[in-house]
């Protein structure tokens, strides 16, 4: 007990004079202009230390700093680079003897950094690494890594009020960025300590706050580190935002392996306006390009809630700005990305377009981009598509597979384009391919061949049969006003192929058929334009009984010739009457030679 005892006393005492050395013989402040001369030298920048620097003691050892400041270059503003209200570094005494560091208190109060950039191009960091940094750097890095310590234990660490102010005198723009606390709870190695942070910033066209907390985890031999319980909610707001501000919330997990440079993130809920999901993300940064592979379960998305509404006068003095000549987008991100994703989607609405189920695998590598399978639920029917966009050189090109089955043409075409033509159960299939983003150049350039079916449907703004009836009628003088009926055209199937070149769509075989139409020929469709150019030909199969025509109709098996002008929007139908007329005294003409014929055969006995 005496040894002990003497051993005790002896160590108090040694630690005493330690603390009375330092304390009577070692100033820190004595070093203060050997300290701002060795920055002087290094990187040509002025430090200034304007409060006295203070020793603290048993039971940790310690130094408080406060006043720090390092200039900008010459001639910058502001002056300072870098303002220091006041720092506070200590650590326990007793653990550093048993290769053990237990940080008392680690706290950073009224830190502002300038970060300045000139419109010559150079920059507040210009000149700080001197050198001789690299050649410092290597023992270091060696004493470092030849270092082992059994443990660390951190009472805790403050960092307030730091502000970080990044000014571009080129473009005249500040962007502030404010960490306005950020704490870490007492933390020991295979320990979960809480930690907590709260932060803003300010764009020239957006305004960004966030807040989060969670617990963090780092393993004794540094090899894993593990975030669980992490929940931020950020608010951002500008003009450029959907509806001006926009709200996200995130939860998640995270496990980084620091050996093998691997991290994988499970989101248990993501949310950002009405849209929520979930999913897992993995990324491996040990290449030179790092793999992410992620996979999301996505809710209902509503992007026209979030899309911009503009009105008819905003869009009038925005026309101008449609002059501007059109410059394909920057894909060359692409090029150092490494993806593959898995999403699924409840739903998603755009420009009112409604579709249900997505299942979508894509991937990105080497600046190419592959759609390699989308499955969706559209109007009662199934879209499929394949698709793939190499953005490997400065003007992208493209190629796709799609395929429709099953769709009610009708509700599509009106939620998708608010045309109000066609109806029917329809079967559409189209490969293309093609060069350029730009959506004028994309119509032009797009070379794609298709098939379509329609069955059991109708043709609208049009009834054909009311059409030749009310043309038979006038050809033979009864000028009396129209029925007024329904003006469409029931059919049974409506197929046809096409071609796609230079923004023209060409229909070479359109058929109709119904039980009293058969309707066949040729057309374009200008995509550009949307101008229409159809000329066809219809017969009657039977009679118009039961849309107001006789029980056996003169004109049934006679060709008729009908055009179809106008736009999508608005279509227009015109029957060739001069044709018409033609064909019908043809017919009758005909028949009357028959019955010339058979009058004659009578007559000569049947020869």
């Amino acid at each position: 007990m005496k040894f002990i005892k003497w051993l005790l006393a002896l160590v108090v005492t040694l630690i005493l004079l330690v603390t009375v050395y330092l304390t009577v013989f070692f100033d820190p402040n004595d070093f203060k202009p050997e300290i701002v001369d060795a920055v002087k030298k290094q990187t040509g920048r002025e430090l200034v230390i304007t409060d006295d620097l203070s020793w603290t003691f048993f039971p940790v050892i310690g130094i408080n700093l406060g006043g720090v400041s390092l200039s900008n270059p010459e001639g910058f503003t502001p002056k300072a680079m870098l303002e220091v209200n006041k720092a506070v570094a200590e650590v326990a005494l007793m653990p550093l003897f048993s290769q053990q560091i237990e940080i008392a208190e680690l706290s950073l109060d009224g830190a502002t950094i300038n970060l300045v950039t000139r419109k010559n191009g150079t920059s507040s960091f210009d000149g700080l690494s001197g050198d001789n940094s690299k050649k410092a750097a290597t023992p270091a890095a060696e004493t470092s890594s030849n270092a082992k310590l059994n443990d660390i234990n951190i009472g805790g660490i403050s960092i307030t009020n730091t502000q970080i102010n990044m000014i571009d005198e080129a473009k005249k723009q500040t962007q502030v960025f404010t960490l306005k606390s950020f704490t870490l709870g007492e933390f020991a190695l295979e320990q979960f300590a809480p930690i907590a942070f709260e932060f803003s910033a300010t764009m020239p066209d957006m305004t960004v706050s966030s807040e989060g907390k969670g617990e963090l985890k780092l393993s004794r031999d540094f090899t894993q580190l593990v975030v669980n319980g992490l929940k931020i909610d950020t608010v951002v707001e500008g003009e450029s935002i959907p509806n001006k501000k926009l709200e996200t919330s995130i939860s998640l997990a995270t496990q980084i392996a620091l050996d093998k440079q691997q991290l994988s993130v499970d989101i248990a809920q993501l949310s950002a306006a009405s849209i929520t999901a979930a999913g897992k993300v993995g990324v491996n940064y040990a290449t030179k390009i790092p793999q992410i592979n992620a996979d999301f379960q996505v809710g209902d998305i509503d992007l026209d809630t979030l899309l911009p509404k503009m009105d008819t006068a905003a869009a009038t003095e925005q026309a101008p700005a449609a002059s501007t000549p059109a410059v394909e987008p920057d894909l060359s991100a692409l090029k150092q990305l490494d993806v593959k994703l898995k999403l699924t989607v409840k739903s998603i609405k755009v420009a009112n377009l409604s579709t249900q189920n997505w299942l979508m695998d894509v991937g990105i590598k080497n600046g190419v981009l592959d759609l390699t399978k989308l499955n969706a639920d559209l109007y009662q029917g199934k879209l499929l598509v394949s698709a793939q966009v190499d953005a490997r050189q400065a003007v992208a090109s493209y190629q796709f597979d799609k395929k429709v089955t099953g769709v009610q043409i009708r509700p599509l075409l009106k939620d998708a384009a608010d045309v109000d033509l066609l109806a029917g159960t329809a079967n559409f299939d189209v490969k293309g391919k093609g060069k350029s983003l730009i959506p004028e150049q994309l119509k032009k350039n797009l070379l794609a061949n298709g098939h379509f079916d329609i069955n059991d449907g109708a043709l609208y703004g049009v009834n054909i049969p009311q059409m030749i009836r009310s043309a038979q009628a006038k050809l033979k003088g009864n000028l009396s006003p129209e029925t007024k009926e329904e003006r469409k055209t029931d059919f049974s199937s409506l197929t046809g192929s096409f071609s796609l070149d230079n923004g023209v769509a060409t229909n070479p075989d359109l058929a109709m058929s119904s039980p009293l139409l058969r309707l066949a020929g040729k057309g374009t469709a200008n995509l550009l334009t949307e101008a229409l150019d159809y000329r066809l030909t219809t017969s009657l199969v039977n009679s118009l009984k039961g849309q107001g025509g006789s029980d056996k109709d003169a004109l049934a098996g006679i060709d008729i010739p009908l055009a179809i002008t106008g736009t999508f929007q608005k279509p227009e139908y015109a029957l060739d009457t001069k044709a018409l007329l033609n064909n019908q005294l043809k017919e009758e003409t005909d028949k009357a030679k028959e019955k010339l014929k058979d009058s004659l055969l009578k007559k000569l006995g049947g020869f």
